[in-house]
């Protein structure tokens, strides 16, 4: 199959691991990966915070930039959520009844990593190794919005010599939520300091989730913290071997 990885600004500027991994795994998995240059920010961030007359022109982009392509893979389950659930919302508050349909149409082909992988490839077991404690936070937009599952738990389960251990109130919200974060710092701060008393609580060297922007979060408070336990996006854990 003929893959198009969307690999998200964050990962893009921050984290270019994480979109090296996904390559890696695909292309493992034996299936093409393009990578379209002319992608940028999908615009959940311009949805998330009002600017909505502003992302339509990022909508628009990301309906040109994908089109003809087969299947459009992304490492966050947050940036999937906008497309599939807010693009085409956005395009018909605009009056823009074709642009919403295309959308509509993209968001169907346009898949979390997790997603892709167990509905789409039908596979569970990629042939990954990481001897690692791992415990992983399921993302609220991932949970919640895309209601994945226990597809990213499924595959861990597969990866030879993991020690996967539960996370407690996994489903809890970790408190970043993008601009939340900065808005709403204290409170933020409360909902990460209940995350990482989880995190650390069970002993694992390595917490792992599908999205960087909350990985960072967390990161952020383990590195104050001074802790051994680590981030690591789930794509990097199943390209690992």
């Amino acid at each position: 199959m003929r893959v198009a990885l969307f690999v998200t600004c964050l990962a893009d500027a921050m984290f270019p691991q994480v979109g090296r991994a996904t390559v890696e795994l695909l292309e493992r998995l034996g299936h093409e990966v393009v990578f379209p240059e002319a992608q940028t920010c999908c615009g959940q961030m311009h949805i998330n915070t009002g600017y909505q007359r502003e992302a339509v022109r990022l909508v628009e982009h990301q309906v040109d930039t994908f089109a003809g392509y087969e299947a459009i893979v992304a490492p966050s389950g947050s940036c999937v959520g906008s497309i599939r659930h807010q693009h085409a919302a956005v395009a018909r508050r605009a009056g823009r009844v074709a642009l919403s349909h295309r959308a509509e149409e993209l968001g169907e082909r346009t898949y979390e990593l997790s997603e892709f992988l167990v509905d789409v490839l039908g596979v569970t077991d990629v042939g990954a190794r990481f001897p690692h404690r791992v415990t992983y936070h399921p993302t609220c937009h991932s949970l919640r919005m895309l209601r994945v599952g226990d597809r990213p738990l499924r595959l861990l389960r597969e990866v030879r010599d993991i020690d996967l251990v539960e996370l407690p109130g996994a489903d809890q919200c970790c408190g970043f939520g993008g601009t939340f974060a900065l808005k709403n710092a204290d409170t933020s701060a409360a909902m990460l300091s209940d995350k990482l008393r989880s995190v650390l609580s069970t002993g694992a060297s390595v917490v792992s989730a599908g999205d960087s922007s909350c990985l960072m979060h967390i990161g952020g408070g383990l590195s104050r913290l001074s802790t051994a336990a680590r981030p690591v996006h789930l794509a990097e854990i199943l390209a690992a071997t």
